[in-house]
């Protein structure tokens, strides 16, 4: 029997237990104890492991206890893996020290109320798991009821500012050993509080939180701090010298976050899907941490397990449904002249050149064109096909990962889109179209393209799409696209009430440059008359026919009527 794939789990420990399918990240281990940092900073995308790989930290190093105070044994969880080959000197550190575990991520609320609250319930839920501390005589009176007030959600602002630094204080006393701090998603309240209007008084709390706890706390052994955006030491970590940022650039820590090429290999050979090698590449490959191709593993492990339970399944955009994606949805909407240019060039799978901004705060999001695109780079939206300095400034050459990104860019685009003609005034359009001003409707068409952001590289099912979702709101009227008539299919009819018999048909084409449009409108036009698309319409009782050829090149169009 195969093994299960921990689909939505993060917890280690149920990873193991269960005998589900576990990609072997354990050599993180060797890899933190091997460097001296006091504080790291990991940051990559959402669901490239994260959470699972401070799990499978506190599980190796904490020295553990039920809430009763007895002793939990989890050495028998990493039997088998690769730390357990790598030596007594690692080994040694296995379930020998305090950890405080906490996680930010339910701080996604509508206010900062709610936000804040979020986080004294996570604090609280930490205090609980360390409850046995208050039951010997290590704490004075005092310091055991502060302890109840932060686990009861009692205890002042203050108090949950210090509250990380005061456990640790608690737990060195317990057990005469500096304690490990593991704090996953530190980002997630902050993007909140920027899209929600609270940012200022989320960023005061969580630096007093982080200051408190990481900086010249003697009771600190590390900490591992990870998120999906590196924020600049000023806003976040004022003073923290002693932080080491590893970002998507860097090269060390690389293979720990995502699955490398050999892990997809040994993945697809385990379940007997080889033949979908190719596919997944296309679809879920395409991130370079440091030096390392990294997949997308939320989207490898989802894929892979309806591969194994139906064999013709097709690749879907596992990563684009597990967040609201507001951030390219805001970028389109605010999206000047450039930006569109440049996204479309992403879109036709080029690249564009940025300089690298690694210290980004969220109010600097929008400052700049710069900005911007070094966030989508550093949250897995786009990724780096190559680096290089010049003039002291390091440029990196971007792109879009791979096809379930590219979806995510094209699915934001159509609803901006179909927004936008809800909004807009084209009763001139109409007018010109049912008028046969031809001049009119070239000059609506071309201005709608030039102001809107083509994907599908120029394709004739792209301009076909573009002409329908304008025309759609024609109010009186049904628009019908690719509708049977004749001996073929037309690309857009436009029908009337049937009392009023007028019909507007429509065949779009693409010419390969602006010199052919007339002669591709032209043809577009014919093939109306040779498929013979008004005879299905005149049996129905239509009697006055509108018909257009509409040859499109980028953003200019031709439009030829039967006049």
């Amino acid at each position: 029997m195969k093994k299960t794939l921990p689909i939505g789990m993060e917890d280690f420990k149920e990873i193991i237990e269960k005998d589900c399918y576990y990609v072997d990240k354990s050599l993180f281990v060797k890899e933190l104890l091997d460097n001296s940092s006091k504080v790291r900073l990991f940051t990559r995308p959402r669901r490239f492991g994260k959470t699972l790989a401070l799990s499978m930290l506190r599980y190796f190093f904490e020295k553990e206890f039920t809430a009763e105070g007895e002793a939990i044994d989890n050495s028998g969880l990493f039997k088998g893996l690769k730390i357990f080959g790598a030596g007594e000197s690692y080994l040694k550190h296995m379930g020998q020290y305090p950890v405080i575990s906490l996680s930010l991520k339910s701080a996604k609320q509508p206010d900062f109320e709610m936000a804040y609250d979020a986080v004294v319930n996570e604090i609280s839920k930490e205090f609980v798991r360390h409850n046995y501390v208050i039951d010997g005589d290590w704490l004075l009176t005092e310091e055991k009821e502060l302890f109840i007030r932060i686990r009861e959600k009692k205890a002042s602002r203050i108090d949950y500012a210090i509250a990380l630094e005061f456990l640790t204080r608690c737990l060195k006393k317990v057990y005469q050993k500096n304690v490990i701090i593991l704090i996953d998603e530190y980002d997630v309240p902050l993007e909140n509080a920027w899209f929600r209007g609270f940012y200022g008084q989320m960023t005061d709390f969580i630096r007093s939180l982080f200051e408190s706890a990481l900086k010249s706390n003697f009771n600190l052994e590390f900490a591992v701090v990870t998120g999906c955006l590196r924020i600049s030491k000023e806003s976040i970590f004022t003073g923290l010298n002693n932080l080491e940022i590893v970002s998507v650039l860097r090269s060390r820590y690389s293979e720990y976050f995502g699955f490398t090429v050999p892990e997809v290999v040994s993945l697809l050979h385990f379940y007997h899907i080889e033949e979908k090698t190719e596919e997944v590449k296309r679809w879920y490959d395409g991130y370079l941490f440091g030096d390392t191709e990294v997949y997308n593993p939320w989207s490898m492990v989802n894929y892979v397990n309806e591969a194994v339970s139906e064999v013709n399944s097709m690749p879907r955009p596992y990563w684009a449904n597990t967040s609201s994606n507001s951030i390219i949805r805001d970028m389109i909407e605010h999206a000047g002249s450039s930006v569109k240019m440049e996204l479309e060039n992403l879109i036709a799978g080029d690249c564009i050149e940025k300089p690298v901004h690694e210290d980004i705060t969220y109010e600097d999001i929008y400052r700049s064109e710069d900005n911007l695109w070094n966030f989508l780079f550093f949250t897995g939206y786009l990724k780096k096909t190559r680096e290089y300095m010049q003039a002291d400034t390091i440029y990196m050459l971007l792109a879009i990962p791979n096809a379930e990104v590219k979806y995510i860019y094209r699915n934001t685009i159509m609803e901006w889109f179909d927004r936008q003609i809800r909004q807009k005034d084209f009763s001139l359009l109409y007018k010109a179209l049912l008028e046969k001003d031809t001049m009119m409707v070239e000059k609506e068409l071309s201005r709608n393209l030039m102001e809107t952001i083509s994907f599908f590289d120029y394709r004739e099912d792209y301009y076909h799409g573009f002409t329908t979702g304008l025309l759609k709101m024609m109010e009186g009227y049904i628009v019908e696209s690719n509708r049977e008539s004749g001996m073929g299919r037309s690309d857009i009819i436009i029908r009337s009430a049937p009392y009023e018999g007028i019909a507007v048909i429509i065949e779009t084409k693409v010419a390969d440059s602006y010199g052919h449009l007339e002669e591709k409108a032209s043809q577009a036009l014919a093939q109306i008359e040779e498929k013979q698309y008004d005879a299905g319409l005149r049996s129905e009782g239509y009697h006055t026919f509108i018909k257009y050829g509409i040859a499109f090149f980028k953003k200019l169009c031709r439009v030829l009527t039967d006049k």
